[in-house]
C-alpha cells in the first residue's frame, strides 16, 4: 500500500520554498498520518521516538513537529511523563465530525466548480476515466482514488485554510474507514463520484455541492449502519 508520504515526491527547493526542515517534518507527518490511518498503528499503540527516527530517518525536531501536528488533529495524544500515544476511535465523534465535514466539503466543492483551471480539469477527467474503470473488488484502490477526489476538490477550490482544516477532519473520517472496511460496501458511494466529476467540469457549484454533501453524509450512514451490526 503506497503511504501518503510515497504519494508526495519532494521536490528541489525553490525560492520562496519551505526550509529543508520543514519538509522534512511535513514528511514524517504525512508518513506517521498514514500509517494512523490505515491502522499500521492502531488506536492504543505508543510511538517510540527513538524507534521512528530510525524508521523515518530523521532527526528528533523534525519528527516532534509532525508529532505536535497530529495531535493537533486528535490523531495522537502526548502525555508528559508517559509517552505519546494513538488516540482511541471515539464513535461518539463521527456524528460531529460528519456534521462539519459535510457542510466544509460542499463549500470547497462549490468553489472549486467556479475557479477549476485547466491542470484541474485535466486531473478531474483522468479521475472520471479511473472511476470508470476501477477494480470494484479492491477496498484499498476505492478509497485511495476517493481521497484523491477530495484532494483535487480542496486543491481546486483555492482556499488554503479550508483545505488544511478538511486535511484533519478527512484523516479523522478516513481512520472509521479503515476499522470498518470489511463490514461496508464502497463500490457504489465512491463510484458516484464520477457524477460529481462531471459537475465540477461543467461549472455546476449548486450540484457539486449537493453531491460532495450528501457523499459525505452517506458514508456516515454505512459507518453507523456496520458499526451498529
Amino acid at each position: 500500500m503506497a503511504s501518503q508520504a510515497e504519494r508526495r515526491p519532494e521536490r528541489a527547493p525553490r525560492e520562496g520554498s519551505p526550509p529543508a526542515s520543514r519538509l522534512i517534518a511535513d514528511r514524517a507527518y504525512f508518513e506517521l498520518r498514514d500509517r494512523i490511518v490505515t491502522l499500521r498503528l492502531p488506536p492504543g499503540a505508543v510511538l517510540r521516538e527513538d524507534d521512528l527516527m530510525r524508521e523515518l530517518d530523521i532527526g528528533r525536531t523534525p519528527l516532534r513537529e509532525a508529532i505536535k501536528r497530529l495531535a493537533l488533529e486528535k490523531l495522537v495524544a502526548i502525555q508528559p511523563r508517559r509517552g505519546t500515544r494513538v488516540t482511541d476511535v471515539d464513535v461518539d465523534d463521527i456524528a460531529q465530525v460528519t456534521e462539519v465535514r459535510a457542510e466544509l466539503e460542499g463549500q470547497a466543492a462549490q468553489l472549486a466548480a467556479a475557479r477549476m483551471d485547466d491542470d484541474a480539469r485535466g486531473a478531474a477527467s483522468r479521475l472520471v476515466a479511473e472511476l470508470e474503470t476501477i477494480d470494484v473488488a479492491s477496498s484499498d484502490a476505492l478509497i485511495r482514488v476517493d481521497e484523491r477526489v477530495h484532494r483535487l476538490t480542496w486543491e481546486a477550490a483555492g482556499n488554503r485554510y479550508l483545505a488544511e482544516t478538511l486535511e484533519g477532519y478527512f484523516a479523522l473520517s478516513l481512520r472509521v474507514w479503515y476499522l470498518v472496511l470489511d463490514r461496508v460496501e464502497l463500490s457504489a458511494p465512491v463510484h458516484g463520484q464520477v457524477d460529481f466529476l462531471q459537475a465540477l467540469l461543467a461549472g455546476d457549484g449548486e450540484r457539486a455541492r449537493h453531491l460532495m454533501r450528501e457523499h459525505v453524509l452517506a458514508f456516515e450512514r454505512e459507518i453507523v449502519a456496520a458499526l451498529g451490526s
